[in-house]
């Protein structure tokens, strides 16, 4: 049996796919299992030992399509659900099944406040796309897996980190999912402890506006390793504050214990840490005062009402009580 799962994006959505791919792999040891996506996200899956090829889409769908027909696949997974996973669908006439967005459920919550999702995780939606094959979630929680070569040593970090450090996820896609800089380095300051900034090149200005308010303890690490060399500082760290971002996910498939802050998203959609059962911990942080939460299902440039209390009213003794928690009870 030969079976395609299709998930063209983003960095957290296809973490969250790998028990799918893990699941169908183990429990139909015979079967082939390919992942397409983007070419910008195929790093994510090209190194996972349970799919046995990736195949990339450029700007040409046709061309993949093309390339999709000859492996003459028995069964595909639509885990994006979007027309350009219907075109290939379509396009290749065989048995598939694509996973519920549940757009409706979002749209009431969003903007009458009326929630109507499910009490189910968006892996837990994943992995009905293939219980027609029989496969069934294992427990084993997400994947992701660190080639060696990018693995970062910290031994090179100051000597204040040589004991431990707990890693701090500054950035975020949207603006309206991300602490502003002046509270990330009151929490800093607040919790007192040896950190590592992390974020991508997009967020060097601010890890440098967060470290000129904080003192010796913050090391900027954001746009230095890359994704996978920010997942291997993940991994070493003690615990992990993270917004609502692709990180968040890496952190909950290495297992780490993870404080989670949310500003104009909602656990409620389903997208919280997915840990395996028995390991890791969450801790969600967010604003329940606010009448206005969410005001979108994927965030926006600048608040709309314009005062971003989602995010400015977060208590910073609230995080620091559960960071001095987690490092006390941290055994890395």
């Amino acid at each position: 049996m030969k079976i395609l799962v299709i998930r063209f994006s983003s960095i957290g959505d296809i973490v969250l796919t790998t028990p799918v791919v893990r699941c169908l792999k183990q429990q139909l040891p015979d079967a082939e299992v390919h992942f397409l996506t983007k070419s910008s996200f195929a790093g994510l899956v090209s190194n996972n030992p349970f799919i046995d090829k990736v195949h990339v889409l450029e700007d040409d769908l046709g061309s993949v399509i093309s390339d999709l027909k000859k492996e003459k696949f028995d069964f595909i997974a639509d885990l994006h659900h979007n027309l350009r996973s219907a075109r290939v669908k379509a396009a290749l006439g065989v048995k598939s099944t694509a996973f519920n967005k549940l757009n409706i459920e979002k749209w009431l919550l969003v903007n009458l406040k009326v929630n109507r999702m499910p009490a189910a995780h968006i892996v837990d939606r994943y992995m009905q796309t293939v219980a027609s094959l029989g496969v069934k979630y294992d427990g084993g929680g997400l994947d992701y897996f660190i080639p060696e070569k990018y693995r970062v040593h910290t031994g090179e970090f100051p000597e204040s980190f040589h004991k431990g450090y707990y890693a701090f996820v500054i950035g975020a896609k949207h603006t309206t999912k991300r602490l502003p800089d002046a509270k990330i380095a009151e929490i800093i300051n607040h919790i007192n402890l040896p950190v590592v900034l992390l974020g991508g090149k997009e967020d060097q200005e601010s890890a440098e506006a967060i470290t000129a308010q904080t003192g010796s303890l913050v090391f900027n690490a954001c746009g230095r390793y890359g994704l996978n060399g920010s997942a291997s500082l993940v991994q070493q760290s003690k615990f992990v504050i993270t917004h609502d971002t692709g990180l968040m996910h890496i952190a909950a498939a290495l297992r780490k214990r993870i404080i989670s802050v949310w500003g104009n998203t909602v656990p409620e959609f389903g997208m919280v840490p997915f840990l395996p059962y028995g390991e890791g911990e969450t801790v969600i942080i967010e604003n329940k005062n606010l009448s206005c939460r969410p005001c979108s299902k994927i965030g926006y440039d600048q608040c709309p009402k314009g005062h971003f209390k989602c995010m400015t009213d977060i208590d910073a003794d609230q995080i620091r009580a559960q960071a001095h928690r987690l490092w006390n009870q941290s055994d890395n």
